[in-house]
């Protein structure tokens, strides 16, 4: 009995051992198969977006991560828009998504990034770190959070040469499908924007825009056809820069983007500090003191003569209107 009980239990351990390496191999198997199946099914999405003029190329696609991740590693990105004639590099990507999580990817990207447009204008940038996460659906992306340290960006005219620098200490952006609609929250902190041969008009600051595209959320899945921003309407919650200590300007309130790029909308524009505005600007250009006092005293005047105004702003078609009918300048198109 005791020989017969001992060799039960071995078969059982013998039985359990082999039930375990039955599991493992048949999950290995089914890994590394969901693996290539992945890597194809992503090839196969940057192929489909050739119909709307974009080709993207991901070198040494590879993925990663078993047993309990899988993600996708490539040694360099580039993105490359016929229609729209934009071209971007980058460098290393990084991703990865829980087996038990696979809708929540996280991803790091490598500088530099290299931007080439046929509107007349090259940029290049570089960042300490870049981290993002997408939470995806079968429609493709629901929404993203990309956080990026240390961003440095030199953009050049090719037309004129001129060069513009930008340094952000800390970036943040938020986008998400609300319904039909898109959502986008960007904050910039830290910001200093010069420009070769100019000066610098404003100190560190932070840059702020809150807003909200009707109809466009299949932009964040890539699906709308390469359009873009063209043929838009939305909102701004809130679009403005705030140099602290309570001075902030900002823009609020519906818009539009015509096919041309050229932005319109009814929008509210409000000042706070004018006085420490009014003293920043003319200490950065004493040239124009006199106009800026001058403009300064105005935007006081609409509030008996306060710290803080508002006034109209009417956009058509690029061109900027005080009250709808004083012209102060104009947009180019996007």
């Amino acid at each position: 009995m005791a020989a017969s009980s001992r060799s039960g239990i071995s078969g059982k351990i013998w039985g359990l051992a082999a039930g375990i390496i039955l599991v493992i191999a048949v999950y290995t198997a089914g890994w590394f198969y969901a693996a290539s199946l992945l890597k194809e099914k992503t090839l196969a999405i940057l192929g489909e977006q050739q119909r709307n003029g974009v080709t993207a190329e991901c070198s040494d696609a590879d993925y990663r991560g078993f047993p309990f991740r899988i993600g996708l590693f490539c040694s360099k990105v580039a993105i490359d828009d016929r229609d729209n004639g934009v071209a971007v590099t980058f460098g290393a990507l990084r991703s990865a998504a829980q087996i038990y999580q696979p809708r929540h990817i996280v991803w790091e990207l490598d500088g530099p990034a290299e931007t080439r447009t046929s509107h007349g204008f090259t940029a290049s940038s570089q960042w300490q770190n870049l981290q993002s996460s997408l939470i995806t659906t079968l429609g493709g992306v629901e929404r993203s959070s990309t956080v990026i340290k240390g961003l440095q960006t030199n953009i050049v005219s090719t037309q004129t040469q001129q060069t513009i620098n930008l340094a952000v200490a800390d970036t943040e952006a938020h986008l998400r499908q609300n319904g039909a609609d898109l959502d986008a929250a960007i904050t910039l902190k830290d910001m200093v924007l010069t420009s070769a041969g100019l000066p610098q008009t404003l100190p560190k600051f932070t840059a702020v825009a809150d807003v909200t595209l009707a109809g466009k959320a299949a932009m964040l899945a890539g699906q709308d056809g390469g359009k873009g921003l063209y043929g838009t309407q939305g909102e701004m919650r809130q679009v403005g820069i705030d140099l602290g200590n309570g001075q902030l300007l900002s823009v609020s309130g519906p818009f539009s983007i015509d096919d041309e790029g050229r932005i319109s909308g009814k929008l509210k524009l409000r000042v706070d500090k004018i006085a420490a505005w009014r003293d920043q600007l003319k200490a950065n250009l004493p040239q124009a003191a006199p106009t800026i006092d001058t403009a300064s005293k105005m935007l006081s005047a609409l509030t008996g003569g306060g710290d803080s105004a508002s006034l109209d702003l009417t956009l058509s078609r690029g061109k900027v209107l005080v009250g709808g009918f004083i012209a102060i300048g104009e947009i180019p198109p996007i």
